[in-house]
């Protein structure tokens, strides 16, 4: 059965970096595009960035745009977020998803059918 693990999330102060990971069992990863969302209490859980099967073409939301970097490992079935000058509002629990063959776009977190259990990001003031 397939399953995704994030991992690398923490405690940072403002201004700081982190990098997370998602692992992905199986061996069909590489067909797929992979996404990353956050939530935040009590928020909805919100697209962050998208990468497509083979990491030429990537998305963010306008609020992360030239802070995070979405980028994936195909051989060693990972994706990653790259988090750069994290601010007090990145603060939310972070979930890697798998993206639905044929989803109509890849914003909703209905275009995804397989989530990962997620990781605490906390940056403080």
């Amino acid at each position: 059965q397939v399953q995704l693990v994030e991992s690398g999330g923490g405690l940072v102060q403002a201004g700081g970096s982190l990098r997370l990971s998602c692992a992905a069992s199986g061996r069909t990863f590489s067909l797929y595009a992979m996404g990353w969302f956050r939530q935040a209490p009590g928020k909805e859980r919100e697209f962050v960035a998208a990468i497509n099967w083979s990491g030429s073409s990537t998305h963010y939301t306008d609020s992360v745009k030239g802070r995070f970097t979405i980028s994936r490992d195909n051989a060693k079935n990972t994706v990653y977020l790259q988090m750069n000058g994290l601010k007090p509002e990145d603060t939310a629990v972070y979930y890697c998803a798998r993206r639905t063959v044929n989803a109509g776009s890849i914003y909703y977190t209905t275009d995804y059918d397989l989530w990962g259990q997620g990781t605490q990001v906390t940056v403080s003031s």
